[in-house]
Parts: structure tokens; sequence; C-alpha cells
């Protein structure tokens, strides 16, 4: 049987927000893929965000085969899951800038009643385009070569002289060099400036280098790959053509004339009389030479003069009043009158007495016509219907009735104001036009840096004009003057480059702002291809015939490219060749608007340049910017590999299983091409000190980017090679010999650029991406590693900045700690830079030559070797511009299967056979619960300048890594705790070690043996290197530990959400073995912690009322049935006047004291019966009895009474019913300040009792609180102490929803036969069913709590009108201690609708609930209090101990402060409520959205919280809480509820 073939598929994940976005830092998408296979993205969506509503992902990402169209989406539609997260993989082929975008029907606001109409005609909306850049995959040689591996050099191809010969020699020295990539400057035919950028014909091959054209291009290209292997990379200019173009002849509407561009016409206007004035300047009297200041202020006045007032340019900004005066009367006169729509009669009215600015306002706004753009003179003007509803209202309709003379001297006032400002914009464009001519004119005449032109004449004008004036003659008859005049290119300083300067919005041209170039004439695409059909297809054919045979473009003045011309010109490009490599120049000002090219254009890299550094601090930080990661860096790719097989929505590429390797798709900067100097720029004989050619060169190539160089750099050129005027040809000393040998050498420094060069391609190709850069004084040290196998390369350059001299300057020895050196060679460069020298090399006439020039071995660094370090030393002679190179290798990484392999592998198999216990000790205990297990000895590990971690499991310490791996924070208190010494490593294993000799936890010892030996495997390398290698080790074992917590738990938690699976790893977090707080007194068993840390160990770890309000969520939600019935036995064991305990105290003294502990306990029962397997078995299951069935006796836990009797759990349940419907009344046992200091002696009396006219369980008193809401007053300098915040004496509504629940439950069990007792007997003996019961409270249960909506219905309800605060809700107690509090809005009411939705009319239900999302919802938790009830205080703060009688010593607990576990269940019955009354599948699905979008703060608490958690509660609109508890078990808890429930609904 042949093998099947498995095949490898990056998947690279793509999470989106709730809003569409991409969950990605700066939400730039680029990926590098690491083979030519098929790459897949997977966007993974929240199943019921807000974009599932009807909503669809659109991608233009190409099936295979089929053909990228920017504008040919595919749709997905999203198919709501609230329980799962949706998944769409969609595989990509090739290369190239994709894009992807969201539809879905806006998330209607919450309402009580539903609008029938919203579902079916809600508008679609759709999210921004969004971008996917997926790198192109060169290859050279048949192998790929990764952009990081790039050595480009770049020529200017009319100074490379006769093709084939001299080409062909320039090309071997350039290849010798190690090169890999040429690129040419355009090789096209060039314009009449002989410049190469300014090109004549786009079609046509320069005839000098190519007289075969094509032919000879195409021979060129294969030479250069098969016999120089060298790719090809040539420019591309789209924004010009020259000015002496042959086609705009025939085609001037390709450029911007003035009929094109008529907002143009004052600007030609104003270039030409400038043009006419400078010829003249003799002739009028104005100096010709400027030598001075003076004199250009002398030609300054001649053009305020002999320029601007001639042309009369203030008609192109102002009415013409006279034209508009006439027109409005002829427009009265005729009744043609407009009055517009707003204008009542009343204003103009008021107009009619109003003063001339009122009146010319109203023409402004109401009738201005041509103020969208500059145009012909007096373009401006009023429309005269406007101007002549006016005159009617200032002198009537009719001409009979006022003197024309007068009206027409009266609207001549009028427009005379409307023309104000448009003066004072004359005025003020004026005086910036007069500042930009004369900056100008004194740059170009007069400044130090400047050309300094000479003479004013007609080769060097005055101005350099903006405009091509095409000849006449030349031009076709059809063709008008506008038609021939043409705007040329140019730039503007700090110009937003997504305007169009030649464009109707901009005026940089009349303003001259422009630096022109005079050979160009601007190209005018227009918004498509309609505007300039011709022009558009010519650019298309250019583009595709450069792609036809060069592997990438360099896009000359891309910010000046309309971003919609270049997506089309590269689109057709790489239709043309899939894997284009595309630089660009791009100065648009901005990082943010870089990126905005970068994604929309899939640029490869943007070309940045070493020589822009003017210091070495500056270079520095340049080659530190492109240098790549820091060394150490964190893994960030969390790499895991599938299974073979794969999900349903990801089919096997070609055919075959994949093995899917899952990445993580991380922020990155714009790739660079980081050049040592561009052809536009000087050389560092110019900017520098000749010598720093070489050590510039040696730190560019050291970085981890593509990087390129230019002719005359290695070979030391004087100065930047002027590719306008310039007529030599190049020479190069690498040009002329054979072979180049690497090292020392004369004419420039070809031998060591080939050594640098290859070094640069091997780490490129091989993934060197960690780098550590180092400056001092003169000195930058680059040391350049590849992150798995350590092995790496160290640069020393001594930098030459002019005045640093020759001496060695300052530099301290290098220390390579754990790292081996192997030095490579040390060289400096010498160069003859005299006046002399330099006039010598000039005055060549036919060649272009470098600087007399010779690179020498230098002596002068010491290398030692020691055992556990390599010291380098310079010495002796290291002057500026020498470079030292190293090999560098750490024998502690060289592990037999690879150091990362090795660390990562084995933990599953380690995890295997632990269980949810053992991962409680793993994965968290906090610092009480560790210290309670090692009596005292062991707590969390303590960093200095962090502190304590909060978890001693892996957990504490993942909290921590997540965020320092994300951020790759190396300066983290614990990245230096690691780098110091070996103590987390320690104490992690050290405890593992001491709890697997326990009997309890000798599971624990394969995981202990794993991380010693992981641990092991790492301390021998390099310190600096040991936060990586920490976090690889804890990663993997912390990812095994979750993965098997998970595995332990029900399908629907292993299957769920990433948020349903964290809330169900805080059962884990908060169940574990704990010697202080069994639930037994003699028994140790696992416990249920109320919350971490406040509530962890002793009493304060185990409470009734939190135990059963968690338990559904946190074990029955999770699986974990065994714990849930060890509890459910635990708490029946110690039932007490038919009450559970609020505070266990593993038995020993339960203390009875909550009213509502037992009805939890009674709810989960019955949850359990319906979710454990065999669940009804539990009534017969037997508990032996901490005090004794019926009878109220204390006794202590050693009593031979204390476990002597057993019952049944069905006879428990009956007992605590028989109880309540006797009523209770005793005082607590040990009453007084021992077991309470802050209570009176009253509140220690409990009395419970049944109205037998309702149903309604009543009970406590104004000094006790037995409900959750348990705060007791305790400041005696508030008079609070006893007094509780809250007492909710009266009946609790969430006891009476409670005690329906289970009334209807027992009596339903009842009937069929499974619970032997079919009700109970009263205090009067009198016996009733629980059916019976039931009935009774469901009659009274609207009538007691409801607070209508309308006061004219409150008869039919128990209100007092006079105290209510808020209508429409149910009130929170009836029948208080104090009336008003009954009417108190607060978010119990939620409780009693989840378990028991029949006693509530769903109107009223639904109109309560909305009411609590608008005033109680926070963005995590829900107000205990209404915000407008007097009491309201929502800061919490238990230390205050201040006179303030309502929230001293935190009295205010549950008076506003928000808490997160009523959020579940409030979200519980909004999702019950709001299902019911749907009756479409969409409807539905709108219900589960509306859940959806108010979890979103609580999932990024839970990712934020170093806890893992959700905190007990929060202040007001979910600010921190320092006194909550960071983590509790039923804030956890009560949202699995609610996936539990949404389930169950989705199977209905």
């Amino acid at each position: 049987m042949i093998p099947r073939t498995v095949t490898s598929n990056e998947v690279y994940l793509l999470p989106l927000r709730d809003n569409g976005a991409p969950d990605v830092p700066g939400e730039y998408i680029y990926l590098a893929p690491k083979s030519n296979d098929a790459i897949t993205i997977r966007f993974t969506i929240e199943g019921t965000s807000s974009i599932c509503r009807q909503g669809s992902l659109w991608v233009n990402i190409p099936e295979r085969g089929s053909e990228f169209r920017r504008d040919h989406f595919r749709e997905y539609k999203l198919h709501p899951d609230f329980n799962r997260t949706l998944e769409i993989s969609i595989p990509v082929y090739e290369p190239g800038a994709f894009a992807f975008y969201t539809t879905y029907a806006e998330l209607p606001q919450l309402s009580s009643s539903l609008n029938p109409n919203i579902s079916a005609s809600a508008e679609s909306k759709k999210t921004p385009l969004y971008y996917i850049d997926v790198a192109p995959r060169l290859s050279l040689e048949g192998r790929p070569l990764p952009l990081p591996a790039l050595s480009i050099f770049s020529v200017i191809s009319k100074f490379m002289g006769k093709y084939p010969s001299d080409w062909e020699k320039h090309l071997r020295g350039i290849s010798g060099r190690g090169y890999n990539m040429i690129h040419f400057t355009p090789l096209q035919v060039r314009g009449a400036s002989n410049s190469p950028y300014s090109l004549y014909d786009q079609l046509g091959w320069d005839p000098d280098c190519f007289p075969q054209g094509e032919q000879d291009v195409k021979k060129m290209v294969d030479s250069l790959e098969q016999n120089h292997s060298l790719l090809s990379l040539t420019d591309i200019v789209l924004n010009h053509t020259a000015h002496n173009s042959k086609w705009l002849l025939d085609h001037p509407e390709a450029g911007y004339n003035l009929n094109t561009a008529p907002w143009l016409e004052s600007a030609y206007v104003l270039d030409t009389q400038l043009l006419v004035f400078g010829s003249k300047l003799e002739e009028l009297g104005y100096p010709k030479d400027l030598r001075s200041t003076d004199d250009l202020i002398k030609v300054m006045d001649g053009i305020k003069q002999h320029v601007i007032s001639e042309i009369r340019l203030w008609e192109y900004y102002t009415l013409d009043v006279d034209r508009d005066a006439d027109a409005a009367i002829e427009s009265w006169a005729a009744g043609k009158l407009h009055i517009p729509q707003g204008s009542a009669s009343g204003d103009l009215d008021k107009l009619k007495v109003g003063n001339a600015e009122d009146q010319a306002t109203y023409l402004v706004e109401n009738g201005l016509v041509g103020n969208d753009r500059l145009g012909e003179r007096f373009r401006r003007r009023i429309d005269p219907k406007v101007s002549a509803g006016l005159i009617a209202a200032l002198f009537g309709k009719y001409r009979g009735e006022a003197d024309e003379a007068a009206i027409r001297s009266k609207l001549v006032q009028i427009l005379d104001v409307v023309n104000v400002p448009f003066y004072e914009e004359y005025d003020k464009e004026i005086g910036e036009i007069l500042q930009q001519l004369f900056n100008r004119i004194k740059y170009v005449r007069l400044d130090e840096h400047g050309p300094k032109l000479g003479p004013i004449n007609q080769k060097n004008p005055l101005i350099e004009t903006y405009f091509t004036r095409l000849n006449k003659a030349e031009a076709s008859d059809k063709l008008s003057p506008k038609d021939l005049v043409l705007v040329n290119n140019g730039w503007v300083w700090a110009g937003n480059a997504l305007v169009d300067n030649a464009g109707p919005q901009s005026r940089v041209y009349l303003r001259r702002e422009v630096i022109v170039w005079g050979d160009c004439v601007k190209l005018r695409y227009g918004s498509g291809p309609q505007d300039s059909p011709w022009l558009w297809e010519h650019m298309t054919n250019y583009a595709r015939m450069l792609a036809k045979y060069f592997a990438g473009f360099r896009i000359d003045n891309c910010h000046s490219t309309p971003l919609h011309v270049a997506e089309h010109i590269l689109d057709e490009a790489r239709r043309v060749r899939p894997n284009l490599y595309v630089v660009a120049e791009l100065f648009t000002g901005s990082e943010e608007m870089d990126y905005v090219f970068v994604k929309r254009l899939g640029l490869s890299s943007l070309i940045r340049e070493a020589m822009q550094a003017w210091s070495t601090a500056e270079l520095s930080r340049l080659v530190h910017r492109h240098g790549g990661r820091p060394i150490g860096s964190f893994e960030v790719d969390d790499i895991s590999k599938g299974a073979i097989g794969s999900a349903p929505t990801s089919p096997g590429l070609n055919g075959y299983p994949t093995r899917e390797v899952i990445r993580k798709i991380k922020p990155v900067p714009v790739q660079a091409l980081f050049m040592d100097c561009t052809h536009d720029n000087e050389m560092p004989a110019q900017k520098r000190d000749a010598r720093d050619t070489l050590p510039n060169a040696a730190l560019v190539s050291m970085c981890a980017s593509a990087t390129g160089s230019v002719m005359g750099y290695d070979e030391i050129y004087p100065k930047l090679v002027d590719l306008v005027n310039e007529t030599r040809l190049y020479t190069s000393e690498s040009s002329s010999t054979k072979e180049i040998k690497i090292g020392g050498g004369k004419g420039g420094i070809g031998g060591v650029k080939k050594l640098l060069n290859q070094i640069h391609t091997l780490m490129g190709k091989d993934g060197y991406d960690e780098t550590h850069i180092h400056h001092e004084d003169q000195y930058i040290t680059v040391h350049r590693v590849h992150p798995e196998s350590r092995k790496g390369y160290f640069l020393i350059a001594h930098t030459a900045y002019p005045g640093y001299g020759n001496g060695n300057g300052a530099f301290s020895a290098v220390r390579l700690g754990g790292t081996k050196a192997r030095h490579l060679g040390s060289w400096m460069l010498e160069v003859d830079a005299s006046e002399e020298a330099k006039r010598e090399v000039e005055s060549d006439k036919k060649y272009l030559r470098g600087l007399p020039s010779r690179v020498v071995d230098v002596p002068g660094i010491r290398l030692e070797v020691k055992s556990d370090e390599t010291v380098i030393t310079v010495r002796d002679k290291f002057p500026p511009g020498s470079i030292a190179l190293f090999e560098t290798w750490i024998p502690a990484a060289e592990h037999s299967t690879g150091l990362d392999t090795y660390v990562t592998s084995g933990a599953k198999e380690a995890m295997a056979e632990l269980d949810l216990v053992d991962l409680n000790f793993l994965l968290y205990r906090c610092e009480a619960e560790e210290r309670d297990g090692s009596d005292g000895k062991d707590g969390t590990y303590d960093i200095p300048g962090h502190g304590k971690i909060v978890y001693a499991g892996l957990q504490g310490w993942w909290s921590l890594l997540k965020d320092i791996i994300n951020d790759n924070n190396l300066a983290h208190p614990l990245c230096q705790n690691l780098r110091d010494g070996q103590w987390a490593l320690d104490y992690t294993v050290g405890r593992l070690h001491r709890i697997s000799q326990q009997p309890e936890f000798a599971g624990l010892a394969r995981p202990a043996a794993w991380l010693k030996e992981r641990f092991d495997a790492i301390r021998s390398i390099p310190s600096f290197l040991l936060p990586r290698y920490f976090a690889l080790v804890v990663r993997t074992a912390y990812k095994a530990a979750w993965e098997r917590g998970l595995e332990l738990m029900n399908n629907k938690v292993q299957s769920g959400q990433w948020f349903l699976q964290s809330l169900a790893m805080v059962s884990v977090q908060m169940t574990g073995l704990v010697k202080s707080a069994s639930l037994w007194p003699k028994k140790l068993v696992p416990s249920l912690a109320a919350g971490l840390p406040h509530f962890a160990v002793e009493w304060a770890r185990c409470w009734g009322r939190d135990v059963f309000i968690s338990l559904r969520g946190l074990y029955l939600g999770t699986g974990r049935f065994d714990e849930a019935a060890e509890h459910i036995f635990a708490f029946a064991s110690v039932l007490k006047h038919g009450m559970i305990p609020n505070l266990l105290s593993s038995g020993n003294l339960p203390r009875y004291n909550s009213r509502d502990s037992i009805w939890f306990f009674l709810q989960c029962i019955q949850d359990y019966t319906r979710y454990a397997p065999d669940g009804l078995s539990l009534f017969n299951k037997k508990v032996k009895r901490r005090f004794l069935p019926y009878d109220d006796t204390w006794f202590s836990s050693e009593d031979p009474r204390a476990y002597s009797k057993e019952s049944l759990i069905q006879d428990i349940i009956q007992e605590a019913l028989q109880r309540h419907a006797t009523g209770l009344k005793f005082r607590e046992a040990n009453a007084g300040p021992s077991i309470d200091s802050q209570m009176r002696d009253e509140g220690f009396n409990i009395e419970v009792n049944v109205d037998w006219s309702n149903g309604i369980i009543f009970g406590g008193n104004q000094f006790n609180c037995g409900t959750w809401m348990d705060k007791m007053g305790e400041s005696e300098r508030a008079g609070s102490k006893g007094i509780p915040g809250t007492p909710r004496d009266g009946a609790a509504i969430e006891i009476t929803g409670l005690l329906y629940s289970t009334l209807n439950w027992l009596a339903k069990l009842s009937a069929e036969g499974k619970y032997p007792y079919k009700g109970i007997t009263k205090s009067d003996g009198s016996e009733i069913t629980f059916s019976a019961w039931a009935d009774l409270l469901k009659s009274n249960f609207e009538r007691c709590y409801y607070v209508p909506v309308n006061q004219a219905d409150d008869s039919h309800y128990d209100i007092n009108s006079k105290i209510v605060n808020r209508r429409g809700i149910y009130k929170d107690l009836y029948r208080s201690g104090k009336e008003y509090e009954d009417y108190q809005l607060r978010p119990n009411f939620a409780i009693a609708m989840t378990v028991a939705p029949e006693l509530f009319d769903p109107e009223h239900a639904m109109g309560a609930l909305v009411l609590a999302d608008k005033v109680l919802r926070g963005p995590t938790g829900m107000a205990t209090l209404d915000p407008i009830d007097l009491n309201y205080r929502p800061y919490y703060i238990n230390s205050e101990d201040s006179t303030d009688f309502a929230t001293s010593k935190g009295r205010n607990y549950h008076q506003g402060p928000e808490w997160l576990w009523p959020t579940g269940f409030f979200l519980r019955a909004l999702l019950k409520f709001d299902l019911m009354r749907r009756t479409t599948e969409q409807g539905r699905v709108e219900a589960f959205q509306q859940v959806t979008r108010r979890l979103g703060g609580c999932k990024d608490m839970i990712k934020q919280s170093q806890w893992a958690g959700l905190t007990e509660l929060t202040q007001k609109n979910g600010e921190f809480c320092a006194d909550s508890c960071p983590t509790q078990a039923w804030s956890a808890g009560c949202l699995i509820d609610l996936y539990m429930d949404a389930s169950e609904y989705a199977t209905e």
C-alpha cells in the first residue's frame, strides 16, 4: 500500500473584532510565507458578534486558477452560532494585496416592544476595506530567495556604456561582489533633458543600449539570471512623461491642460506673465544679474507692478459686480424670482430693515455659484433669481414700485460687501505667491547652498516655468490653444500624498509652491479609465511590458502616484508576474500615510537610506530600526501542528490530507530596502568622511531587511552622479578583474563587500532575524543571530564622520557571554580625499572614477576565548573607517534535536495522566493556598521590582509572559530576574518535586520530571537568552496543562468558544485540596473557593451561598458531576433549622445566618438531576448528619451525636421545605462577638415564616442581612456599626423565585412517582401539596411584586403609589422593614426570572429587563442599586473610615457598585424572555446577538486579568475596585450558566 502524502499547510489565524476590523495591532496584515506552497488565512469570528446579523464576509482572494480582480469579492455567509467561533478558511495561492470587508445589518437597540419592520428592512452596513499583503516569493537558480536576503545594486543605464560589451564587464563585477539583484533606472527612450526619469516613449527601449529593442532586453535579463545569478528590478514612472513626448500632440487630454483642468488658468496666466517680465528686466530697468537681496527686492517690486497688477489676478477670485447687478435687475423685471426653501417671509422682512452685511450673507448662503473651484475670470457669481428675490423683498415685486437706479445702487452696495472676503482671500494668496517667488529666486540665485544660476536669461529664466507649451505648428487643427498648455510635474514640500496637486481642490501651482520638473508633463488619469482612456491603456501596456522581463518594480515618486492608478497598474503587472517584487520611494511625511500606500498597493519594501544619518547615533538608530528583533526575543508564533485531517472549513490542499501549522498574525513594521546610498543622494566623500564608505556599508549589510547600494558607492566616487547632465561612463575596479577576492585591495571596497553580501544573503535565507545593536561614541556593534541555532555574525564598525581624526576613539571591551567566536577579518579603508585627488578624478572627461583608495588588513583586534565568554578588545590601530567581523556560536544551544524542538516536545505526554486537582496545583494556587499546603513554608515567587506573581503555578508565570511575549518586552523585571539568576527555574521545579512526594499528588511526578529535564537543558545557555527559553518551556507546559484540563471536561466546553473555555478553567482554579478548608471535618477532599485570594483558606474559603450559585456553571456546565455531588453531600450533611450554613468551616463551626443559601442549594440539586447522568439517583444517596434531623440542638463535631444519624438526600430536601413551611425561629448558636464582632444582639435572632395567604416566605429583620447583599455596618465613627447596609428583610424576590422553582419541580416529580412526598404540613396541621403551594405563589406574584408602568393600574397591584420611585420594575423586596426598600430597583429580579419564568407576565418582564439594561448594566457587572436612588453610592472602599454613614468601612458594598455574578442571571433572563417573543429564525439570532454584545467587557476582563478570572465587582461604569476579589467563582460560573442555556435554546 502506498503511504499517503501529508502536506504541511501554514494557517494564519485572523480574528475579526465585533465591528469586522482585524484584531491585529495597527491593522497591517503582512504575511511572508515560509515556502512556495499555498497558505491558508483562517478568519475567526465570534459566533454571534454584530457582523453575523445577516452578515457576510467578502474576500477578493481568487480561487485556484482564477485571475485576481480587485473588485471581485467572493461572499461567505456568516451563520450565527452563540456557542462557537465561526471559522472561514481561504487558501491563498499567489502573492498580492488582497482585501476583505463584511456586510451586516446593524443590531437594533434593545426594546421592550418589537418592531416587525426592523428585521425585514434592516439596512445593510459595510465595513471599511481591510488589506492582507502576501509577500512575493522570489527564487534564484531554482532556490527561494527571501526578501531579507536581497542585496540590490542600482545602476543608471545610460552610464553603462556599450551593450553588450561594457555592460557584461559591469554585470560580472556586480555579481562578483555578491549582489543578487540589479536595479536599472528606466531603460526606455529618454526625453529632451536626457533624464532617465523623463521618458519620451514608455513603450520604446533605449536604442543606444538595446538596438534590437525588446529582443535585446530579453537576452539581457536571461543572461543576468543564467550567467550572473542576478534578478532584475527596474523603475516604473507613472506620474509624468517627457515634455517633448510626441504622443502629447495626439493626446493632450492625457495631461492637465486648460480644457481638462480649467482651474489652472490663473496659474498659467501668472506663469506666462512672470516669463514675459523676466525677459524684459533690462528693458524695464531691473537688474538681470542678482548680486544681493536688495537686487532681489527690486525685482520683487517689478513683479508687483508689471505682473500682478497687469494680469488683474483678483478677477479670478471676485464677482463682477456690474454683471451680477444687471443680471439681477433683469431677472427681477422679468418676474423670475427664487426664494430658497426655509426662507420664510419673516426672514426676508428682517432683511428689509437689516444692514448690507446681513443682506450679503443671505446672497452668499443662498445664491453663490461657482465657488467650488477656481476657473475663468469672475467665475464666482450670484444666482440672479436669488438676487431678484432679495430686490422684491427690499423694493417690491413690480417695476413701478421703486426707482431702478436706487435698486441698482443698493444692489451694487450689497455685492461689494459680498466681494470683501474674496478680496481678502486674494490678498492673502498674493502674499503667499510673492513669498514663494522671493524664496525660490533667492535660493537659485543667491543662497550659498543653492545652484547660483547667474544672470537671468533665456537659458536660466527668472522662474522655472510650471507649464509646457506645445508647438501649435506641430499639432492637429482640431486642438485649441487651451489644449496645448500642459502643467509640468513636481513636488510640494510637506504636501498631502492623497491630494492631486493639479486637481480642482489644490492651488499649489497658483501659489508657486511646486518645486517643478520642467522636463516632465504631469499625467492626468482622472477617477478611472473613462476619464482618460488612451492614457490608461498606454500605461497599462507599459506596466505589462516591464513585468514580462523584470522581477521587480521600483515605483518612482510613489507618493505622488494616485492610489487607484497604482493599484490598477500593479494588478495588471502581477497578472503577468504574480511574484513581482515592488519597492517604492515614499515621502508622505507620516508613517500612518506610508501604511495606506503599503497596504493598498502591497508594497514589498520602502526605500530607506543610511546616508540620511547625520551622526553615528542616528545611524545606530536606523540600523536598530531595520536590524531585526532583539536577541533573545520571544517566540511569538504559537505553532501547533494539528493531527492529520483538517477542519471541515479547510479542505486539504491538492486533495491530500494536511497537517496544519497554525501561526498568529504578528504586527510588523513596513519592510525596508535599506540602501547604504541611493542614486539620488550624496556620497560619503561629500556628506561625511570618504572612509565612512566601509563601516556604513558593513552596518547596512548586517540588517535583517533587503539591502542595496549604487554604482559609485563601492568605488568611492567623489560626489553624487548628476543623472540628468552627466555624460561620462561608469568605471569600477570590480568590473576590471575576472574574479573578486574577499578582503583588501585597491580601488574601493569591492573585496570586503563581497563577504558582507555573502553573509547578508546567507543570514536572510536562513532566517537570522535577531539582532543586538550597541552604540558607543564613534562605534557601532551589530550582532545578528539565528533564533534557534543561535549561530551568528558580529560586526564592530568604527564610523568616520567629519572631525573624528585618526585615533581609535573610546571603545570598551566586548564580552559575549556563553558565546564562542571566530575572527573573519578586520579591515580599514584609506582614501586620498585631497582637493588635488578630487580635481584629478573630476578632470577625466570620459569616465566616472573613484577617489584613490585601498582596503588594508588591520591587526588591531584581540580575541580572548574563555570558558564562559569571549572577550573582544580593540587595540593598537583601528581608526575611523575600520571594521572587524566575526562568526559566533553558542555551544549550549547545540542540542542533538535542536534546542527549541527539545524544550517544546513531550509536554502533552507528561500531562496525560493528570486529574483536575493535580492541574489546580500545577496551574494555580495563590499565596494563601500555597502557604496552607506547605505549613507556611512556601508562597508565590517574588520578582524584584515587580512583586509576587499571583499564582505559584504556571498561570502565575503565564499571566506575565503572555504580555511580555506579545510586546517582546525584554526589559520586564521578570526577564531581568531570569538574566540575573536561575531562581525561577529552581522554584518552579522545586515546588512540583516536593508536592509529588505526597500520595495525593503523586501524578505530578511526570510533569516535575519533564520540567526538570527542559530546564536542565537551558541552564547552560547565556543568561541573556534565558528569558526566551524559560518562556518557551513555560508556554509549552502551560498549553499542555490547559489542554489536559479541557480534555477532562465535557464536549460543550471542549468545542466551545475560547471565552467559555476560559470560564471553565476557573473551575480548576477554584477547586483544590486545601488542608484548612476541606468539606468534611476528618476527610480531606477538594473544595470550591468563593474567590481568590480573599476567600482561599480556612473558614473564608467555602460559603454555602457562593458554592451553590457557582456550582451549576463551574461543575455541571463542565461535566464535573463528582465534585458537584461531593459539595451537595457535604452541605446536605450540615442541614440544620431547615437551612444550610453560609460558612461551612469544614462542618466544624457552621454558621446559619443566610436565608437564601438553602434555596440556591435546592436549585442546584434540581439542576444536578437534570444534567448529571442518572441524576435522580442522587435522591437515594445517604449522608451522615452533622446535627440531628429536625432538631435545633447545637453540639461540637467531636460530640458522639455528630454524624451518628444519616438521611437520604430526598429526606434532606423534604426537611428543608417542611421546616420553612412550619416557620423557623432561633438564635444563632454561640451568638456574640466570637462569631460576629460587628452584629448587634438583635441580629443573631433568625425568624422565617410563610404567609399562607400568598404562599410567600418572609424572614429577617433590620439588624441582620440574610441574603447575598450581606454587608454589615462596621464604623463606630460613622455610627453604622451593627446596622446592615442592605438588610433585605421581608420577602426577597430571588428567594420567592427559587421557592417556586423548587415547588414546581417537586410537584412534577411527585406526580411522576419519582419523589416520595406530595407536599408539606403547615403549622396549623393542615397539608398542602407542592403543586397547590406553587399555584398560590404564582397567582399572587405579579400582584405583590410588579410596579406598573401607569399609575392608573396601581389598584390591580399591592402598591403604595406615594413611595414608588421608578415604574415598570419588579420590587426587590415585599413587605420589608422599611417600605421604601421594597421599591428599590436592584438586579435580583433577574434571578427569579431565570429560575421561575412562569411567575412573570412576559411583557412586564421584557420591559423590566430593558429598563435594567439601560439603568443598571455596566460594562461588566450590574449596578446593585438604581442610580436615581438616594442611597446610591457606587464607589466601594472597604478601608474608608470616615464619618459618612452610607460609605464608611465599605457599608455601600451593595448600594451601587457593579457586581459581576448578577450579569449572568440578567443575560440568562434577557435571552429567555427575548426568545419567547421571537417568531422567526432571524429574530432568534438577534436575541443571541443582543446578549453577545453585552459580554464584551467580561471577555476583555478575563483576557487581561493576571488572575485569569472575572473579578467580584467593579466601581461605577466598570472602574477598577481595589478591594474587589480579582477572581470570583460565581462571576465565572454564572456566565457558564448562560452558555448552558444558550446551548439548550439552540437545539430547540
